[in-house]
C-alpha cells in the first residue's frame, strides 16, 4: 500500500496513493487508521483522489475510520475527499451519504474540520 500522511496541529491528511481500495489494501489501511487513533489524532481527512475503485472491504475501512474519529474518546471528524464516481456510487448504494462526510477538496475538508472544532469548543463552554 502506497500512502502519505501529512500531520498538522488539528488534523491529519491521509492520502492513499493506490488506484484500488480492495481486500489486499484494506487491512493495511485499517491498521494505519488505528495507529493514528492510538496517537490521539481525532480529525482525519482521507484523500482518495488516486483511488478509482473500491469494493465493500474498502468501504469497511472507511467506516472504521469514521467510527474511530467519532468515538466517545476522540469526538473528532472523519472526512472523505477526492472520491471518484465509482466510490461515490458505492457510498450511495450503501446508503451512507448521510453518514459519511464527503467533501470535494482538501481545502474545503480542512475548513469543515475547523468549523467542527469551533462547534465542539462552543458546546464545551456551554456545558461548563
Amino acid at each position: 500500500m502506497k500512502f502519505s500522511v501529512d500531520k498538522h496541529e488539528k488534523y491529519v491528511v491521509f492520502k492513499l496513493n493506490d488506484d484500488k481500495l480492495n481486500s489486499i489494501i484494506t487491512p493495511m489501511l485499517k491498521s494505519e487508521l488505528i495507529l493514528l487513533n492510538a496517537e490521539g489524532i481525532r480529525n482525519i481527512i482521507l484523500d482518495l483522489s488516486e483511488v478509482k475503485y473500491s469494493d465493500s472491504s474498502g468501504l469497511s475501512a472507511i467506516l472504521l475510520g469514521h467510527r474511530l474519529c467519532k468515538g466517545p474518546e476522540q469526538q473528532g471528524t472523519f472526512v472523505l475527499t477526492g472520491i471518484s464516481p465509482s466510490v461515490e456510487k458505492l457510498i450511495k448504494i450503501s446508503q451512507l451519504e448521510n453518514v459519511l462526510n464527503v467533501i470535494p477538496t482538501i481545502d474545503e475538508a480542512i475548513d469543515y474540520i475547523f468549523m467542527e472544532e469551533i462547534e465542539r469548543d462552543l458546546k464545551g463552554e456551554e456545558e461548563e
